[in-house]
């Protein structure tokens, strides 16, 4: 086989995979993960369910590269607004602002995300919670390298970054069910509620003082 030839395989192969991750999204509008049979997903692609086996091991497996489509974007954005930005406000409003972009672009994944977080295939639920932390974990990174977190311990860093991750996540599938019902209301309350949230942790973050002190 040429370089080119396998070029173009590959290329078809992503495309194939990608098709199957699409096709199992939209069917998960109106089920989850548990009931989808790997069936349905192969015949809206149009492919035989054998080569389902070619990308996926499962439905899990499957389940949790949409765990990492759902949210690896929002990693990257939100970490750069923390990163960028020094003035407490300014963080608030810049990260909501793109929990709020991303929701409007990807509601099919917040959907399946808050429907599989709690519940569900345990595999999914398992590389949410792996999500999360990584999540976390990035944003610590950041948050440990700001002069306000000078003397903390790690484990407090971790636990602010954590409190800033759920606040942003449970504040995306909050916005979403607000949309779908079309309650730019609850939309406008969704986003009041977060950035008061977030403006209180954030004043934790000033003046903490952990066990031993700080």
């Amino acid at each position: 086989m040429s370089h080119s030839e396998g070029g173009v395989r590959r290329a078809q192969k992503q495309k194939t995979r990608q098709a199957l991750l699409d096709a199992a999204l939209g069917l998960l509008e109106e089920q989850s993960l548990s009931s989808l049979g790997l069936r349905e997903v192969t015949r809206a692609v149009g492919v035989a369910p054998a080569a389902f086996y070619r990308h996926f091991r499962d439905m899990g497996e499957l389940g949790v590269a949409l765990v990492e489509e759902a949210l690896g974007s929002l990693h990257v954005m939100v970490r750069a607004v923390l990163a960028e930005q020094d003035e407490a406000e300014e963080r608030i409003d810049g990260a909501i602002a793109v929990v709020e972009q991303h929701v409007r672009e990807n509601p099919a994944h917040v959907r399946f995300m808050a429907r599989e977080w709690r519940g569900g295939v345990r595999a999914v639920r398992h590389a949410i919670a792996g999500e999360l932390e990584r999540f976390a974990a990035e944003v610590a990174e950041v948050l440990k390298s700001h002069p306000v977190s000078a003397g903390w311990r790690d484990e407090d860093v971790r636990m602010l970054a954590k409190l800033y991750v759920e606040r942003l996540v449970m504040t995306a599938t909050e916005l979403l069910d607000a949309w779908e019902e079309g309650d730019e209301g609850a939309a406008e309350r969704v986003v009041w509620c977060a950035r008061r949230q977030l403006r209180l942790i954030s004043i934790g973050w000033r003046h903490w003082e952990a066990e031993g002190g700080v």
